[in-house]
């Protein structure tokens, strides 16, 4: 008994010493007890959780958390001793204060504990009514490289979910790609949320940040000094970030592999410099509308890491011709280059460029809006480039057709050929490319070409272009039937034709392209060309039944039922149809639900107006293949009619 009484263990909170050092105070407890009549036998004394106060009116339990009272700095030493895992995600669920508290600790000073097991999970846990706990669960990606990945835009980028980010992945070895797409207008992105993702993911391999105004240098400084393993960088309208950020970037991450600049006010030649002059393993380098950034910086970062850039996009830079000689000499590596919307660089600098020689390993060259491409220096990139096998011109009003055929002859690994507005191109200019572009081109596309005009060839037609397989000529309003009819005797192996928007061919245009294809067409767009009818249709259905699997006729208003009987009886493989805007009816629907070789997977009825509920049952009967269904605008189609299609077909994918 006089242990018991005597009890002083060491799980008392209160450790020692009267609770009232005024008599008085105790006084008032005895006169409290003596006026109650209770039966209290000895036992261990209660836990004290809390002091109580005691007035002359009575007594009340303090009800603030005693750890409250604690300064920053005890709860930083208490939180870096909390084991990974559930608990310290717990812990950040707290409250604002402890997340951020939590999220401040980098991952080299949490003090060492067990480790969570690898088949334990983390939970979930709201945060102060706004922030959320992230695990690796929740939102998250794991892509082919094995990288946790998480992405914020708009509304919910601000820095609270960075920093449970920053908490919710750590115990999963951390984030490893990183995509901030925006910002939240009132609380948004910063440096602080930022920070938050440096200390506690070192991990982090990629980073990409799109309209984050208020994320500065302090961020990147941060990033630098934690995340010595970054390979991504991209930035993308952040005014606040300048050379200091960069060259942070560039002092503490080698491993820098890809880097991409576009709209950044403040970033200029020496951002640029250090990057090529610290980190050996660049190899993709991207900078678009840096007005800060000429000549010296481009020419510093490329004749520093010649030896491994590989792909490189410069756009809407006041760079001159100095940078494409610099290119073109010391490009030994590049295999992909773009440039758009050099307005300094004239003909000189792309004809330096091409005859340097130093261009040996490109593969693929893409040039938009550039006033230096002319006839002239288009020959000279091609014989200075002599593995080039994909070509692109967008918007390039200098070159004309000697240009492009002299370029065809001296192109001779060229596999792709692409013409996007170049006006100046004529009929004649296609025809002298294709008939002299050699053996390899298989890919032909021209785009919004107004300069070509529909006209018969009034030379004999020269040797076919044995391997074009794709042609696609989109939205070239001269593009008529007597131009087809000569481009489909060029190239008779044909396997892919995109004929979109070409409103002025008719019948006797494509006909003779269809006969005239001997491997056997297999995808087929002709949406927009309003004039064909159903014999094209069937033409195409007998000649190339046996390797069709995709047709477009999207606003070819003269196709009616006759097209989907020759369908339905010729194509085996017919995979997609798209007939929206056609003047096809409920006939022809049951005409192919009843064709036992036809097995669509996908079916546009868009804009059928013809096509009434008494198509449910062959649209069901249909539907034992289909996976997308398009009734959008088929105004006798009711309400009714889709909701027991979506019924009746749950593995399809029906708009309405």
């Amino acid at each position: 008994m006089p242990t018991l009484v005597n009890y002083s263990g060491d799980d008392e909170i209160y450790s020692g010493g009267s609770f009232y050092t005024n008599p008085s105070d105790l006084g008032r407890l005895y006169s409290i007890v003596s006026n109650v009549d209770v039966y209290s036998p000895a036992c261990k004394r209660a836990r004290i959780s809390a002091p109580f106060l005691f007035e002359s009116s009575g007594f009340e339990q303090n009800k603030r958390p005693s750890i409250e009272v604690l300064p920053d700095e005890c709860l930083f030493e208490i939180f870096r001793r909390v084991p990974d895992g559930k608990e310290r995600s717990s812990c950040a669920s707290v409250s604002k204060k402890w997340l951020m508290l939590l999220s401040s600790i980098r991952r080299s000073e949490f003090c060492n504990s067990n480790p969570v097991a690898e088949e334990e999970k983390e939970t979930a846990a709201p945060v102060c009514n706004d922030v959320e706990m992230v695990t690796c669960e929740d939102n998250g990606e794991v892509e082919s490289d094995g990288y946790l990945t998480r992405s914020l835009e708009g509304k919910k980028a601000t820095d609270m979910r960075l920093a449970a980010i920053a908490v919710g992945t750590s115990s999963r070895g951390g984030l490893g790609k990183l995509l901030i797409r925006g910002s939240n207008s009132v609380r948004g992105v910063t440096n602080h949320g930022l920070s938050a993702i440096a200390r506690g993911c070192p991990s982090l391999r990629a980073l990409s940040l799109w309209n984050v105004p208020f994320v500065g240098d302090e961020g990147l400084f941060e990033i630098a000094k934690e995340c010595h393993l970054l390979e991504k960088l991209d930035l993308s309208n952040c005014p606040s970030i300048s050379n200091k950020g960069l060259i942070a970037i560039a002092e503490n991450c080698p491993n820098l592999s890809s880097l991409n600049i576009e709209s950044c006010s403040k970033i200029g030649n020496e951002g640029l410099q250090a990057i090529g002059k610290l980190c050996p393993r660049l190899h993709s380098i991207s900078i678009k509308d840096c007005p800060l950034l000429g000549d010296h910086g481009v020419s510093s970062l490329l004749s520093s890491a010649s030896s491994v850039l590989t792909r490189v996009k410069l756009q809407g830079l006041n760079i001159t011709d100095f940078s494409l000689a610099v290119i073109g000499h010391y490009g030994k590596a590049v295999t992909n280059l773009s440039l758009s919307v050099l307005q300094h660089v004239s003909e000189r600098g792309f004809w330096v460029m091409g005859n340097a020689q130093g261009l040996q390993k490109l593969m693929s060259l893409t040039i938009t809006s550039c006033r230096g491409i002319t006839d002239v220096s288009l020959e000279a990139i091609a014989k200075g480039s002599l593995n080039l096998k994909q070509m692109c011109l967008r918007k390039c009003c200098f070159v004309s057709d000697n240009g492009l055929v002299a370029f065809a002859k001296a192109a001779g690994s060229l596999e792709s050929l692409q013409l996007e507005e170049c006006n100046r191109i004529t009929q004649s200019g296609i025809v002298g490319a294709l008939s002299n572009c050699g053996t390899k081109l298989k890919a032909l596309s021209l785009v919004k070409c107004m300069g070509i005009k529909d006209m018969a060839l009034g030379m004999p037609v020269p040797s076919p272009c044995s391997h074009l397989r794709y042609l696609s000529i989109r939205n070239c309003p001269g593009f008529g039937s007597a131009s087809l009819a000569v481009v489909g005797k060029l190239c008779p192996q044909l396997q892919h034709v995109d004929l979109s928007g070409l409103c002025g061919i008719t019948d006797s245009g494509i006909l003779p392209l269809l006969e005239s294809c001997e491997a056997g067409l297999v995808k087929v767009n002709l949406s927009g060309c309003m004039s064909l009818t159903d014999e094209v249709v069937s033409a195409l259905a007998r000649l190339h039944g046996g390797t069709l699997e995709l047709l477009n006729l999207d606003g070819c208003r003269k196709i009616t039922d006759a097209s989907l009987v020759a369908i339905a009886e010729n194509c085996l493989f017919l995979s997609d149809l798209d007939l929206s805007k056609c003047a096809v009816t409920d006939s022809g629907i049951a005409v192919m639900s009843s064709a036992e070789q036809l097995n669509l997977q996908v079916l546009s009825l868009s804009g059928c107006s013809e096509v009434s509920n008494k198509s449910l049952p062959c649209l069901k009967k249909m539907g034992r293949t289909l996976v997308g269904l398009n009734l959008q605008n088929c105004s006798s189609i009711s309400s009714s009619t889709v909701e027991l299609l979506v019924e009746s077909l749950w593995r399809c994918d029906i708009l309405s």
